[in-house]
């Protein structure tokens, strides 16, 4: 792998979020006042994507869109943030969409996506951006598009020589070969939890369920806790990574967005991955100070800032 590879592709899906802020989740039959509502750019792959560009990246985002309004908001969205799409659109399925329930005081989150038209995506949407992929360091995909997707764009990026990196979300069944093809594994820990079926609590139980991923063949499992940080386990070590607190959370939805797109950036440039995970975790630290999924990821100046005021004595 050569330095001047220093990009990053993303595989994944565009949704368009529409978010609500409530006291609580209404009861089936119930209706209820809500404080705000926000419409804005979304999902997970699109998320990272914008994360790491505004982390520093150079970033090519790899999805199917509609050719709708949402899908205008998704080519408006990538522009404005440097993004080089490799995208089909379609006039026969709608962009995506994702319903957003917001805890009005804590921040905290409930969701529903329907990925539209990234559901039909297929292996060969990403053999047709095959070039993108092998110029790249780094590659990210999860699962807000069918399995056979991420693993074709997995098995296309180990074969370029890729670092790999796998978000599980949201949590489905898959085989293990998706494991084997992962240098990292980025699940939170409800993800976690599914994949290996061990409850994680303390961060002994965190460990435990790490050596589960790594025992079916991920290279790393890199399992983030929310507000208690994130868990950098390999065989050879196991590390906490800590919270980097930026200010009064608003809203943790782009959260683990913000970390997984962070950390490819950080990759891709060349840090050392514990290094990296810790940029990811600055990323989410001030991602949660701000309202919104991808209009809330931080840029690279402020990360830096961040790490800097709260770098390890």
């Amino acid at each position: 792998m050569t330095m001047s590879r220093n990009g990053v592709a993303i595989l994944g899906a565009f949704v368009v979020d529409l978010a609500f802020r409530a006291g609580k989740l209404p009861a089936i039959g119930e209706t209820i006042a809500g404080s705000g509502f926000a419409m804005g750019p979304g999902g997970k792959g699109s998320n990272q994507a914008v994360a790491a560009a505004r982390a520093g990246a150079s970033v090519t985002f790899i999805s199917r869109i509609g050719g709708d309004t949402f899908g205008e908001l998704a080519l408006k969205t990538w522009k404005a943030e440097g993004i080089l799409p490799r995208v089909t659109q379609t006039t026969t399925v709608p962009t995506g969409a994702a319903f957003i329930y917001v805890h009005e005081t804590r921040g905290d989150n409930a969701i529903i996506v329907v990925p539209g038209a990234a559901a039909d995506l297929r292996p060969a949407d990403v053999e047709a951006a095959a070039d993108a992929i092998r110029e790249s360091r780094v590659f990210v995909t999860q699962l807000e598009q069918p399995v056979d997707v991420a693993r074709r764009g997995l098995e296309m990026a180990r074969a370029a020589g890729n670092i790999t990196v796998f978000n599980p979300a949201p949590a489905t069944k898959f085989d293990d070969d998706l494991f084997a093809l992962s240098d990292y594994i980025v699940p939170n820990e409800t993800e976690a939890e599914a994949l290996t079926g061990l409850a994680v609590g303390d961060l002994a139980a965190v460990r435990r369920a790490g050596d589960a991923l790594l025992a079916r063949g991920a290279g790393t499992a890199l399992i983030t806790l929310g507000e208690r940080g994130a868990l950098f386990h390999t065989r050879q070590r196991s590390v906490h990574v800590p919270p980097f607190a930026a200010g009064k959370v608003v809203e943790t939805t782009g959260a683990g967005d913000a970390f997984v797109g962070g950390f490819a950036a950080a990759l891709a440039a060349g840090a050392d991955p514990l290094e990296a995970a810790r940029f990811g975790s600055a990323a989410a630290g001030i991602s949660v100070t701000r309202p919104g999924t991808a209009p809330a990821m931080p840029r690279c100046a402020e990360i830096e800032a961040l790490l800097a005021k709260q770098s390890p004595s």
